[in-house]
Parts: C-alpha cells; sequence; structure tokens
C-alpha cells in the first residue's frame, strides 16, 4: 500500500483543519496517510475522530518553518522540522508523495535540496490548474522560477503535456506560451527564444503565443511562462473572481427585485463560485522534482486538504514522477 506524508504544522490553519482534512480523506483512500509534527499535538486532535487507525500514521517533528523564516536557512538549520522531516521521508522513499500548506519559498527550496531534481531537469516548476470557459488549463510556472532561460520553459511544455495527458486524460494537449502579441516576433528576449524552441519540440502541441485577455478563453490546455508572469496571472485571478463574486452580491442585494432575480440564478451563481474556489481543485505539484510533491494554499482548510490528498493519491497511481522523468529522458 503507498503512502502519503502530509505535513501537519504547516499552513494558516495548521494543525487542526490539516487534521479534519486528512481525517476526512483516510475514509475514501486506498493508501496510507502520514502526519508529520507534533506528535502529542497531532494525537490529541485526532483523539475526537472516528476513524481506521491502520490508514493514519505519525512521525514526530518537533521544529515549524514559519512564513517569516528564510527559505533556505530554514531548511537547513530546522532540520527537525515538520517539512523537512516529510521531504526526508519522501527521499528515502519511505512515503511515495509529500504534501504541504506551508512557505512555498521554503518547500522549493527544501524539494530542491532534499529530494532533488528529476535527472535532466533544469528547474522545477510550480503548475496549478486554473479555471477557463472551456475547463481548466494548466498554469506552469507560477512562481518557483522569477527568472527563467528559454530550456525551462520548453521543459514546462514537456512536462506539462506529461500531466495533463497521464492525469486528466487529454490526449494532445495544446501548449501557449504566455506573451504580449501573438505573433512569433512579439515578446521580450526571453519569449522570442522560447518561442523558437517550443516551435520546434516534437514531445509536445504547440498552438503558438497567448495574450492575457486569451488565457481564460481556454483555448489552451498548458499556459507557459517564468514564475515572474505566472505568479501575477494566478493571484490576479484569484483576486478577479472574489471581486466578481462581490459585485454579483452588491447588485443582487439592492432591492426586492433583484433579491429574487438572485433566487432564481441561485444555482448559476453558485456554479460561478466553485469555478473559482480554489478549495475543491486540490494543490499543484512541483514538477521536475525526483519524488511527489505538492503545495497546497497556506490558508487552506478542511477541504483543500481533502481534495489534495484525494489528487495526490492519483498522482501516485499514474506515476506522474516516473513518466516525467521518461518523457526527458
Amino acid at each position: 500500500m503507498s503512502k502519503i506524508a502530509v505535513d501537519v504544522m504547516g499552513g494558516d490553519h495548521a494543525p487542526d483543519e490539516i487534521i479534519k482534512g486528512c481525517v476526512r480523506a483516510a475514509k475514501e483512500i486506498d493508501c496510507t496517510l502520514v502526519l508529520v509534527g507534533r506528535e502529542e499535538s497531532i494525537k490529541e486532535k485526532l483523539s475526537v475522530y472516528t476513524y481506521d487507525q491502520s490508514k493514519i500514521e505519525i512521525i514526530h517533528a518537533d521544529e515549524v518553518i514559519t512564513m517569516e523564516d528564510s527559505p533556505v536557512v530554514a531548511i537547513r538549520q530546522k532540520k527537525q522540522s515538520s517539512m523537512v522531516v516529510g521531504l526526508k521521508l519522501l527521499k528515502d522513499k519511505q512515503v511515495d508523495g509529500f504534501i504541504s500548506a506551508g512557505s512555498t519559498g521554503a518547500l522549493l527550496t527544501g524539494a530542491t535540496l532534499i529530494v532533488g531534481r528529476i535527472p535532466g531537469v533544469e528547474r522545477p516548476a510550480l503548475a496549478p490548474i486554473i479555471p477557463t470557459k472551456t475547463g481548466y488549463s494548466l498554469l506552469i510556472d507560477c512562481g518557483a522560477n522569477v527568472d527563467a532561460k528559454p530550456s525551462y520553459l520548453n521543459q514546462f511544455a514537456i512536462m506539462g503535456t506529461v500531466y495533463m495527458k497521464h492525469c486528466l486524460g487529454i490526449s494532445n494537449p495544446k501548449v501557449g506560451l504566455i506573451n504580449i502579441g501573438t505573433e512569433e516576433e512579439k515578446g521580450n528576449q526571453l519569449t522570442k527564444e522560447a518561442y523558437k524552441l517550443l516551435d520546434q519540440e516534437l514531445n509536445i502541441n504547440f498552438y503558438g503565443n497567448i495574450e492575457a485577455r486569451d488565457i481564460s478563453e481556454g483555448k489552451v490546455d498548458i499556459l507557459v511562462c517564468d514564475g515572474f508572469v505566472g505568479n501575477i496571472v494566478l493571484k490576479f485571478m484569484e483576486g478577479f473572481g472574489k471581486w466578481i463574486l462581490h459585485m454579483l452580491k452588491v447588485e443582487f442585494m439592492r432591492n426586492i427585485k433583484t433579491k429574487f432575480a438572485a433566487l432564481l440564478l441561485k444555482k448559476g451563481i453558485y456554479s460561478l463560485k466553485d469555478k473559482f474556489n480554489y478549495s475543491t481543485k486540490g494543490g499543484a505539484p512541483f514538477l521536475g522534482v525526483n519524488g511527489l510533491v505538492v503545495k497546497t494554499h497556506g490558508s487552506s482548510k478542511e477541504q483543500e486538504i481533502y481534495s489534495t490528498i484525494l489528487q495526490t493519491e492519483g498522482f501516485v497511481k499514474n506515476q506522474l514522477v516516473e513518466k516525467i522523468a521518461k518523457n526527458l529522458n
């Protein structure tokens, strides 16, 4: 039986919401969850739940890496932190995946220094799923590499293609390069050179450049960019989604007529809200790491932890890491 380690101490709502999500997921998954953190605290929190004890194990880790800690310093100095201990379990093949809602910088640093990269991978990339008009697209990279080389973006496209084929069942996913224009010659030096590599890459289905206004149209399945651009895109979409929902609420609460209209449109409004609700979509894997590392939102509560565990189990079953390594080598 496979095992998935969970950083119980990472995130804004740790350990309570993390443990809630783990207990809920344990009822549905076929693998064992390894909860990494302060043992006494974990046992105390678990004592109020009824669950299959064979599905949950505990590994003690006394220290915690906070959002304020320097990523490199924390990984090197806090050897007994829940994040470092969890990553070492992954490196030593004692678990098949590791999930954390902790510091993104520390997780990326730890994944790279402790677990290491897949042979041939220049840089790992953070790859979340974002909503579009036609469904969802993979955004890669969204923050792991704020400075990138054209060859990085080419590898991101290959890794993203493997992800979409084997985990989301898209047989020939289209790859788009985020740019300021659709023409081949548009953009800065990075995108111009990356375009040439992507256009010649035989392992992907390259669509061409994608402008920011077309991201939500769902014209491509994979959106490739450096981490600086990707992080801006991701956070803008999160903020814009909240603004849309807020404005709908304001407009529908104006008077009796608009309240009645809201009642009639209730189902559609909830459907729209779900589109922008990251908590039901799971986390974002660090593609390119020589082990399955999945990052969940720092403000994750029970629902997202639950979703991320189910998602990670799917990654394990589909052998995501092994298939990326095979395609790159």
